[in-house]
């Protein structure tokens, strides 16, 4: 008889903290904009809220993240319910929440994503998931696409070719699930993988995603002369340092580098990432090439990067608040914004040399037209365009487009 009297006591405390995680991530939702990443948010509010255990946060930011996910599709209209439903849609996995909350859900959780719309009792489409369609790359399978907004993308890493034997039997020592991939350089780990604990980040893996990996490989499968000699590479928008730290692998190290970037901290945590990859000889310097068509840069170089600014479209399933959030005027602005960039840098490039022009996007105004754009320039002739959609492999997809510099446009 106690255990009866116990027993709702049990699951009313049970449905009030769950209920209490809907409404806690409600607020968060509520207060949150999109004007910075939401796990930089989400930190900031749980620092305020000292009250939340790991475990409460954990399940809050899984609530909010799965609202990103899928709100568009039901027009942005933020309730307790519709946050049940898009948890539950989201989530592959039975959940204590949905169990307290939504008990006959939880059976179905592995069920296909369209059996478990019709469950809710929610009538849309996947398809309204990404609602920027017309101005997407007419390749991409759309029902795939916006499919793959509903799950987080796997963790990649890629080997560094001096490692890459005692790095695999690391990998295999941990007893962390994994697969091997592009001649076992790449690999793929499930999200939630920590690779710190078991491996040094960038000096014998750098943390770069599949298709990321894949850019510059016009210079490994044609065997371009360049390998034979050190060459001069730019790397105009640098950022954190990846395309760097890998032309100067697949180049065995004769490189004379230079990278740019428009913001000194940028340049300061590049810095720290070479000093950590063990890249010594190299030039830096600072310089909005938008807007200055002569940069501290040397005359000229054999290779110039260009991974340019973007909406970054191809990497939204990471981060799906910023699909959310997005304001698609931004596209004409960026596509603007790399046609500067490109038009600035390409009077650098040696006579033969290459530019590789690369977005993390999926929108044609940011690709092939600017890809025309490139083509238009005086003595540059595009060699290959590539779309590297990722959605059917959980990766974010890219864009690369390789151009050769004409000998007979010498100075």
């Amino acid at each position: 008889m106690c255990g009866w009297l116990i027993k709702p006591a049990v699951i009313f405390f049970s449905m009030g903290r769950y209920h209490s995680y809907i409404n806690t991530s409600l607020n968060i939702l509520s207060l949150y904009k999109g004007e910075m990443p939401f796990s930089i948010f989400i930190k900031q509010f749980f620092s305020k809220e000292k009250k939340y255990g790991a475990k409460d946060r954990k399940q809050i930011a899984t609530l909010c993240y799965s609202w990103f996910r899928v709100g568009l599709a039901v027009n942005k209209q933020l309730s307790e319910e519709n946050l049940i439903k898009a948890f539950f849609i989201v989530n592959t996995e039975p959940s204590l929440l949905i169990q307290n909350l939504r008990p006959g859900w939880n059976d179905q959780v592995s069920e296909p994503i369209e059996e478990k719309i019709k469950l809710t009792g929610e009538v849309f489409s996947i398809q309204n998931i990404f609602p920027f369609k017309e101005v997407l790359n007419e390749a991409i399978n759309i029902g795939s696409f916006c499919k793959s907004f509903i799950t987080q993308p796997y963790l990649f890493v890629r080997i560094r070719p001096q490692n890459k034997n005692a790095v695999i039997e690391k990998i295999k020592a941990s007893g962390n699930n994994h697969v091997l991939l592009n001649d076992d350089h790449c690999v793929q780990f499930s999200s939630g993988v920590n690779i710190e604990n078991f491996l040094l980040p960038d000096k014998e893996v750098v943390i770069q995603d599949r298709n990321s990996q894949l850019v510059l490989n016009y210079i490994k499968e044609n065997n371009t002369p360049f390998r034979e000699k050190e060459i001069s590479v730019w790397d105009c928008c640098a950022a954190s340092g990846g395309k760097s730290i890998l032309i100067y692998d697949l180049l065995d190290e004769k490189v004379k580098l230079t990278v740019s970037d428009i913001r000194q901290s940028i340049i300061a945590n590049l810095q720290q990432r070479f000093k950590n990859a063990g890249i010594k000889n190299y030039h830096h310097f600072i310089a909005d090439i938008s807007n200055n068509t002569k940069t501290s840069a040397a005359s000229n170089y054999d290779i110039i990067i260009c991974d340019a600014p973007c909406t970054g479209s191809g990497t939204w399933s990471r981060t799906p608040e910023q699909l959310y959030f997005f304001d698609p005027s931004s596209i004409e602005k960026f596509s603007t914004l790399q046609k500067k960039i490109a038009t600035n840098v390409l009077p650098h490039l040696n006579n033969n040399g290459l530019f590789f022009y690369i977005t993390c996007s999926v929108f044609k105004k940011e690709n092939e037209e600017v890809v025309e754009h490139i083509s238009n320039q005086p003595g540059i002739e595009l060699i290959e365009m590539k779309n590297l959609f990722g959605y059917e492999m959980k990766a974010d997809s890219m864009f690369v487009a390789v151009f050769r510099k004409v000998s007979h446009q010498a100075h």
